[in-house]
């Protein structure tokens, strides 16, 4: 317990840095790097060293990443600023719920076919503002060994998709430690938390960044989910219905694992 109590002090410590700063910036509205910076030190402080493949955009794109861990959003945030889209019960939890809302997370409610037109109209809102989204398409966290179905429907943003955004698939992967760390199954979100907190040393968290491609040449959202499935299926050697050849820049490692980078 020693191991989970220093890494919760390190959380909050820097929480308690960055927080203060980020409110100063948005007083005087300047754009806020110190969510990106919170969340990448954040993953770094549970022990994930990223390395990053292939080159991320930074605006107009929506990322489009396999699912492992709560650990994937802040690896990926602190590596491209990205803010994400969730669902609605997150919001609820509390601390979590509001850190999300720092980073600009979008909430939406699966389940409700009601509202589905007004949450498309709020992610294109974000798009219009030149944002970077992530979304994850499995809507579930799988073994980091083959990639469940995407859903379709999570893409309804890109169906038509916002004029000039791009769709740039990223695969998330732990390496070694990756069925250590992978939520599946029903384990509770407080259980996963301290196994994660208590496991002993560093992992190595690729990003691998694939070619990005205009959703608009690929007829739909079902089309652009395969092409974003088959993309990451073949840059990591993973199953998936369809394969196409990988496509990546050579790898380059973080230093440090940590960035306070471009601003958000």
């Amino acid at each position: 317990m020693i191991l989970v109590a220093a890494r919760l002090a390190g959380i909050v410590a820097a929480l308690l840095i960055a927080l203060p700063i980020h409110l100063l910036w948005r007083l005087l509205r300047l754009p806020s790097p110190w969510p990106r910076w919170y969340l990448g030190t954040l993953g770094w402080i549970i022990g994930a060293r990223r390395r990053t493949v292939g080159t991320p955009l930074r605006r107009n794109v929506v990322f489009v990443a396999n699912h492992l861990s709560w650990m994937d959003i802040p690896i990926l945030a602190g590596r491209t600023g990205s803010a994400f889209v969730a669902k609605a019960e997150l919001r609820a939890v509390p601390l979590v719920g509001w850190l999300c809302t720092l980073n600009r997370t979008i909430f939406v409610r699966r389940e409700d076919r009601m509202a589905v037109t007004e949450q498309i109209a709020t992610l294109r809102a974000a798009l219009a503002e030149a944002w970077a989204i992530t979304i994850f398409p499995e809507g579930t966290t799988g073994d980091g060994t083959q990639l469940l179905p995407f859903k379709a429907p999570l893409l309804a943003v890109l169906d038509p998709p916002p004029p000039g955004v791009l769709v740039q698939p990223v695969r998330i992967d732990y390496g070694a430690a990756t069925r250590e760390l992978a939520w599946v199954g029903d384990e509770p979100g407080t259980a996963h938390a301290l196994r994660v907190l208590r496991r002993r040393g560093s992992f190595i968290a690729t990003l691998t960044f694939c070619a990005p491609f205009d959703p608009a040449a690929h007829g739909g959202r079902k089309a652009i989910a395969a092409e974003a499935r088959a993309r990451i299926a073949a840059a990591g050697g993973m199953e998936a219905a369809r394969v196409d050849s990988p496509t990546v820049e050579p790898a380059n490692l973080d230093s440090g694992g940590v960035e306070a980078a471009a601003s958000l």
